[in-house]
């Protein structure tokens, strides 16, 4: 394979910008417990070839690597990354790829170990894992939880880990990296704040988000709303009966009037739900559906990751307001 990029991960206190600090001005990422060498340029003709696993990373890398990479992405529309499996034309697409990004904190399930071993090799990266992990949540069982990217502010914090890859695997369009990184970083800022602002509007009392898995807590986190799943942090877990009455009885004390289907989700737990709650004497509604593990159709607002946030955030006010 001549379309190769080292990465060595090592367990060090910060995170450098692989010898381009110059360059690489926007936003450090603090306190990552791992730091990113790059061995040598890219040496290939351009664009890019770049492979994604989810909509939410290639759309990092798309609005920082600009016209200088092709993103090629695994995972699109309504797919499930905890439950998917990698198939022989995506293992030769990893394979040819110049450099591999994936979310990480073992988000893509099922893949984690292809991924890991292509890190092995120095072509995989996942940006999750490179961003300030004292904000990482996990947990009873100390599992980490790879939604990141529904705290807008933290989820951020990877524009910085791509940039510092590619202005050091291509450091002759360092510079144009690091321009888009930061217009990349001010519009996520923009999003962060109105989303804030809007969830504001909610009424305390109501603002309860109750979705198919739990995907939102680090949402819930950011933005002062309570949040609850039917399953666990995988939906490669199975909601048991026991964890639908619990929050069955929970929707009906409190008096919950909506909940939340997700795109990626399959609906079964959630009909069990709604039954459960009108047989104690509660209708409860489906507020809208959500975008969780999986952005909308390419093309679309909701196609995008800043889309992404605006439409659920939209859906949520709309439904408890």
């Amino acid at each position: 394979m001549n379309k190769i990029f080292v990465l060595l991960c090592t367990a060090v206190a910060i995170f450098p910008s692989f010898g381009c600090s110059d360059r690489a001005a926007s936003s450090p990422i603090p306190h990552s417990k791992k730091e990113l060498r790059v061995q040598r340029a890219f040496s290939g003709s351009h664009p890019i070839k770049i492979v994604c696993t989810t909509g939410m990373v290639a759309d990092i890398v798309r609005n920082v690597g600009g016209k200088h990479v092709e993103v090629d992405q695994l995972m699109g529309q309504d797919v499930d990354p905890h439950l998917y499996k990698a198939t022989p034309g995506d293992m030769s697409r990893l394979a040819r790829a110049d450099a591999v990004f994936y979310s990480g904190l073992h988000l893509e399930g099922k893949m984690t170990d292809v991924l890991e071993r292509l890190g092995e090799r120095g072509v995989s990266i996942g940006v999750a894992e490179f961003i300030d992990q004292s904000k990482v949540l996990t947990n009873e069982e100390g599992i980490h939880d790879p939604h990141v990217w529904f705290d807008v502010s933290l989820w951020s914090q990877t524009i910085g880990v791509v940039r510092d890859v590619l202005a050091a695997f291509d450091p002759a369009h360092a510079a144009d990296y690091t321009e888009r990184a930061a217009s990349y970083e001010a519009e996520l800022a923009m999003v962060h704040t109105s989303t804030r602002q809007r969830l504001a509007e909610i009424p305390s009392s109501q603002r309860v988000l109750i979705t198919s898995h739990d995907a939102f807590h680090y949402f819930g986190r950011a933005y002062d709303i309570e949040v609850k799943g039917i399953q666990g942090i995988s939906t490669d877990a199975e909601a048991g009966v026991k964890d639908i009455n619990d929050l069955v009885r929970f929707i009906t004390q409190r008096r919950i009037k909506a909940v939340f289907v997700e795109t990626s989700v399959n609906q079964r737990n959630m009909r069990a739900l709604l039954e459960g709650c009108k047989s104690m004497g509660h209708d409860v509604v489906v507020g809208g559906e959500l975008y969780s593990d999986a952005m909308g159709k390419d093309g679309t607002a909701e196609g995008t990751y800043a889309g992404m946030i605006r439409h659920n955030v939209e859906t949520i006010v709309h439904a408890l307001k």
